[in-house]
């Protein structure tokens, strides 16, 4: 108190000038914190310090004897010890320095204005000037409330700055701890004035430390279902490669099938060629059947003509052996002269038996041929009749043919579709095999990076009782789609 005594040149004198003023302060105090907590009864700002009237009574009552040990200048240790708790309690309840400076304006105006009413100079001359003069009374006033109001304000930012400091090392130890990863370490007993600083993070903690629970256990729960994948991955990525060397294969069975189907075909439409060739062949055989059986047919009507001349030759020789006979008989009547007529005649009669035989003979041979030539024609007619039913046989063979080759022309266009179709197949399911390794080369990538979430989250105390036990697992349909073994 001595230091600041000393440098606001509060002196001794001034003290005692100050204590001359006892009275005039006692006799205007009254109406100045009347008018002073009216006006603060009035303002939202000032009024919420108080609970009732006797509230704001009792706050007065304080301040009056506050300004009897002011006005009796007594700054001792007690005066000093008050002024600390006074600003100490200014300090707690969050008054601002604005409405205490006001304050003081306030009373000191009520103040300096008593002092010169009751201190005015024809008072004074009334007391002989005895006692100090109303600006040496003003100034010692003005001073000592001055240093009332420094006191108590460089307790209330003495007080504010030991809040402060209390609040900061709480911060910093709260922020230690977090960078430490330590997200249980929450804001307590902090200050009145930083209690919303204090809740709000205590719930940014409190969210962080949900995240990052929540964190742990999507990774848990991620990293499950990306091992399930990545397995399932693995198994379809090996049965897709099966099922693309097995489209392969089927390609190239199903392209060898396309090429055996056409050469059928081409083979059918040759025989077809054969099969028209024959006809064409049995055709021609036809019609020289045809031409020999009217061959025949005319050697048979020559042989009937033969047959005419053969007997005409029969009669000729009959009616020569007749005559053979008569001149036989002549020559018998003519005796010797007759003789050489009679072996004339029977020389003849012998030729014309001989002409009969042979012309027998003839007619036999000539009833054979014709017998002959009845039993080949009717071969010949056979012949044609069997002519005919090869070419019967053989149109339907080509027919049959036709139908064969139209039908390995569809099939083999229906092969090389179907063989189109499988090599599409088998290049979507190569795709389909390098998109699943690309998958399962993700979900391995992807456990990497859980798994480096995972190291990061491990690194926060969150102190929340493990749940990773209760992550979800893929659904059981997902996995039987994913691991079925006719993919």
């Amino acid at each position: 108190m001595m230091s600041r005594l000393s440098f606001m040149e509060l002196d001794e004198k001034q003290c005692e000038t100050l204590r001359a003023t006892q009275p005039w302060v006692e006799a205007t105090l009254g109406s100045a914190l009347d008018h002073f907590y009216a006006r603060a009864g009035r303002t939202p700002e000032t009024a919420k310090f108080f609970r009732d009237r006797a509230h704001m009574d009792k706050a007065k009552s304080a301040q009056q004897k506050h300004w009897a040990r002011i006005a009796a200048a007594e700054f001792n240790h007690e005066y000093y010890a008050s002024a600390r708790r006074i600003g100490s309690t200014h300090a707690q309840i969050g008054l601002e320095p604005r409405w205490y400076v006001g304050s003081y304006a306030i009373v000191l105006h009520h103040l300096i204005t008593g002092v010169h009413r009751l201190n005015s100079p024809l008072k004074r001359l009334m007391r002989l000037f005895r006692g100090p003069s109303s600006e040496q009374a003003t100034i010692a006033l003005v001073k000592a409330a001055l240093l009332d109001m420094e006191v108590s304000l460089s307790i209330y930012f003495e007080e504010a700055q030991a809040e402060r400091d209390a609040a900061i090392a709480s911060f910093e130890n709260a922020l230690n701890a977090l960078a430490e990863g330590d997200l249980t370490n929450e804001l307590s007993g902090l200050p009145k004035s930083f209690a919303a600083l204090e809740s709000s993070y205590n719930r940014t903690l409190t969210r962080i430390r949900d995240i990052i629970g929540s964190v742990s256990e999507g990774t848990q729960r991620i990293r499950s279902g990306i091992s399930e994948i990545s397995q399932a991955s693995e198994d379809l990525s090996r049965r897709t490669q099966g099922n693309a060397a097995s489209l392969e294969e089927t390609t190239a069975a199903v392209t060898q099938m396309e090429t055996r189907f056409r050469s059928t075909a081409e083979a059918a439409k040759h025989t077809v060629g054969r099969a028209d060739q024959a006809i064409s062949t049995v055709k021609e055989g036809r019609g020289i059947v045809d031409e020999a059986v009217q061959a025949m047919g005319r050697v048979s009507e020559a042989a009937k003509g033969t047959d005419s001349v053969i007997e005409g030759l029969d009669k000729i020789a009959f009616q020569t052996r007749v005559l053979a006979m008569n001149a036989a008989v002549e020559a018998g009547r003519a005796g010797e002269a007759g003789r050489g007529f009679a072996v004339v005649a029977d020389l003849v009669s012998a030729l014309a038996m001989r002409a009969e035989e042979e012309a027998g003979r003839a007619r036999e041979q000539l009833t054979m041929t014709q017998a002959e030539i009845v039993t080949a024609v009717d071969a010949v007619q056979k012949v044609d009749g069997a002519l005919a039913n090869i070419s019967g046989d053989v149109s339907q063979v080509h027919d049959l043919l036709g139908s064969m080759a139209t039908d390995n022309a569809a099939q083999s266009t229906a092969i090389s579709e179907i063989s189109n179709a499988v090599g599409a197949m088998d290049r979507a399911t190569q795709q389909n095999a390098a998109m699943v390794e690309e998958t399962s080369a993700a979900a391995q990538n992807l456990s990497s990076e859980v798994g480096e979430l995972a190291t990061l989250a491990a690194q926060f105390r969150t102190n929340v009782g493990a749940r990773g036990g209760d992550f979800r697992q893929l659904p059981a349909a997902a996995v039987a789609a994913l691991t079925r073994p006719d993919l």
